[in-house]
């Protein structure tokens, strides 16, 4: 309601033009400059990668309701994956992850991986795991984004073979986007 244009090529403008800003605005820092966003502090890197996040949950959305292909790909999951690490301690949904405590290995083919440890509710990234992880998730990079976004359930990932998962708790992993909560 608070922007009331509609036409596709006016809205698209919008976008390349602010994307221009940003990137000019960018250009003049140092990418590990720490900036204030909406999720706290960030450096300008990550603060790119969320901004790339952002706009491929919307231009993937955009490409399903036209019934074209979506312009998710490896290259580009890869350029989010700073924003996505970064996030998940802040995301954490207090409720859901109350006293739960797990490891998680996350393994994103042609990506690599990294670890999501929760410890009475709290989440800490991580490069390696500190313990023995309790639930490896593999996943593709497009399944793994599209499950960040809430595009696609863990469910229907697994279900389809889009994600496996395997350790000691492997049943932890359709529970594990839903500790999370898109800000």
């Amino acid at each position: 309601a608070a922007r009331p244009e509609r036409d596709p090529a006016v809205l698209a403008e919008e976008i390349a033009r602010q994307a221009r800003e940003f990137t000019v605005a960018a250009s003049r820092r140092a990418g590990t400059e720490p900036v204030l966003t909406p999720l706290g502090p960030l450096d300008v890197d990550t603060l790119g990668a969320y901004l790339l996040t952002h706009m491929l949950g919307h231009l993937y959305d955009i490409a399903v309701a036209l019934g074209r292909p979506h312009p998710i790909d490896r290259h580009r999951v890869g350029l989010t994956m700073p924003f996505l690490r970064a996030a998940m301690p802040r995301v954490t949904d207090a409720r859901a992850a109350a006293g739960h405590s797990a490891c998680y290995r996350l393994r994103v083919r042609g990506l690599g991986g990294f670890t999501v440890t929760f410890t009475d509710g709290h989440a800490v990234v991580s490069q390696e795991p500190p313990r023995r992880p309790d639930c490896t998730i593999l996943t593709g990079p497009v399944a793994f984004l599209l499950i960040a976004l809430g595009r696609y359930t863990a469910v229907d990932a697994l279900a389809r073979g889009r994600v496996l998962a395997w350790g000691r708790r492997p049943w932890l992993a359709p529970a594990f986007p839903g500790l999370f909560a898109a800000p």
